[in-house]
């Protein structure tokens, strides 16, 4: 390494955030990444360990020990080509990766972490501003099509690695932009679109045929299903895809949310996460809604811990809400993980977000028991502090409390992509109803019907843009061997 001494030399540097009035004023990002003195001085803190497992703690297995070194010794042009050869698009996981790698980083034993996503961060933005991301368009066509259902990051990386090899690659979204729940379900506020964008029209100079508000299948028409975005203004069978291409891969996500069926859940003011996040990108994107779902002036309470949880908190307060209170089944975690028990795997631990600073009352270890409200609108929920047993939920008793609220959002998660794509189809489903396909290295990412492929959250369930891009590369990587009968890809 560089500076071999540099770990027990220099502290780590975190990235700097806008003052909460500040940013509470737009949508736009407002993180500050690390200046290159600051980056060389973070990556001077990566160890000269012998096993670097920050490379399997992260999906994508980006070679996290050789950018970090490049970046001390100020060659970022190599730094950036390293970053590329595991990783398609660093600038999305730069800005809203957990980062497992650093979870995973051997300094992470009994110090702080190296910042490698502050790291990756500064390396992408580096490379947009100097011109150094260009389009790999095929030297070789192969006369082979295939079509990507769903533009997520699984979708953007199919499509983009196997355009780099010479097939026709057509990418189909249902929605009127590309990028899936990246577009539509993070906030601008965590990662600007434009950052999408870019990438759009390298894949079109690449030779990638996109086709947005194209709908494959259908939609059921009632139940949580009917409540996916879906902006299609045409529809394709899966027959026809079939017909027309001579492999598919299914990159959808698994959009279909976990409901709440308590009493009072039909009154109004009560809306899935994804009914609100994706009408603010919207309208940040320039279009003009009817009816936009707001919080202003309300008492919003959120149903769920996670991050699409403090994704509604960051929104809603935004909006302007009067207050904001997250709720979380689960007993409060730890302040600080056990790491000789944890390490290095990814620890339990209280995560306190960026939007959880701008304002939000946070409970834990409580449920709701009734949705209640007056003329049809909920004014509250009637809820109960719980305690976890042997494994299971107990109601603590007399803990009964009613809490004042406008707006629930619910975001518990996301239970399985929508079931009528797949069994358009014809595409066998896990026991948790996501498409059934293994990942070994022969065979993998094949479903049971002959050319279709199956990757990223329509397969391995709700989960990280992170993994999406890994499972997206290796499926394009089992595409063309299919097609091809050997590949060069990697996976």
């Amino acid at each position: 390494m560089g500076k071999v001494t540099g770990f027990m030399e220099f502290e780590r540097i975190e990235e700097g955030y806008k003052p909460v009035p500040e940013r509470l004023k737009s949508y736009k990002e407002f993180v500050i990444g690390l200046d290159d003195a600051q980056a060389k001085v973070q990556a001077a803190r990566c160890m000269d360990c012998g096993t670097p497992f920050c490379n399997n703690g992260c999906p994508v297995n980006n070679i996290i020990p050789d950018f970090n070194d490049l970046v001390y010794q100020g060659d970022w042009k190599n730094a950036i080509d390293v970053l590329h050869s595991t990783n398609n698009f660093p600038e999305f996981t730069g800005r809203i990766c957990p980062a497992p790698c650093e979870a995973a980083c051997v300094l992470n034993v009994n110090d702080d972490a190296v910042g490698i996503k502050s790291i990756e961060h500064a390396i992408i933005d580096r490379a947009w501003a100097e011109g150094w991301v260009l389009a790999q368009p095929a030297k070789h066509k192969t006369g082979r099509s295939v079509a990507v259902v769903g533009s997520g990051p699984a979708g953007m990386a199919a499509a983009q690695q196997l355009a780099r090899v010479g097939h026709d690659v057509t990418l189909f979204e249902k929605n009127d932009r590309v990028g899936g729940l990246l577009r539509y379900g993070i906030p601008d506020f965590k990662m600007e679109k434009s950052h999408i964008d870019r990438r759009v029209e390298q894949l079109k100079k690449e030779g990638v045929t996109i086709r947005t508000s194209v709908l494959v299948g259908e939609l059921p028409k009632s139940g949580p299903g009917s409540k996916v975005t879906n902006w299609a203004k045409e529809t394709i069978s899966a027959a026809q895809l079939q017909k027309d291409f001579d492999a598919i891969v299914l990159t959808g996500g698994s959009e279909q949310s976990r409901d709440l069926p308590v009493p009072g859940r039909d009154l109004d003011g009560i809306h899935f996460a994804m009914e609100l996040l994706p009408q603010q990108n919207k309208v940040n994107a320039g279009d003009k809604l009817k009816n936009q779902l707001s919080a202003s002036g309300k008492h919003v309470i959120v149903i769920g811990g996670g991050d699409t949880g403090s994704d509604c908190v960051g929104t809603s307060n935004r909006h302007g809400a009067v207050s904001v209170t997250q709720f979380e089944v689960m007993p409060q975690p730890p302040v600080e993980e056990n790491r000789p028990m944890t390490w290095p795997y990814w620890p339990l631990k209280l995560r306190t977000s960026s939007s959880h600073d701008e304002g939000c009352s946070r409970e834990f270890a409580i449920s709701t028991k009734e949705f209640i409200g007056e003329k049809g609108k909920v004014t509250g929920l009637k809820t109960v502090r719980v305690e976890w047993k042997d494994g299971k939920m107990v109601e603590v008793a007399g803990s009964e409390l009613v809490l004042k609220a406008d707006l629930v959002l619910l975001a518990m998660g996301f239970v399985n992509p929508v079931a009528t794509v797949l069994e358009a189809f014809g595409v066998d489903k896990d026991g948790r109803g996501n498409a059934k396909a293994t990942t070994e290295f022969t065979g993998g990412y094949a479903t049971n019907v002959p050319k279709v492929f199956a990757a990223g959250d329509i397969r391995r369930g709700q989960s990280l843009v992170v993994w999406a891009i890994r499972e997206g590369r290796q499926a394009a990587r089992a595409v063309d061997e299919f097609l091809m009968g050997f590949s060069d890809l990697p996976r």
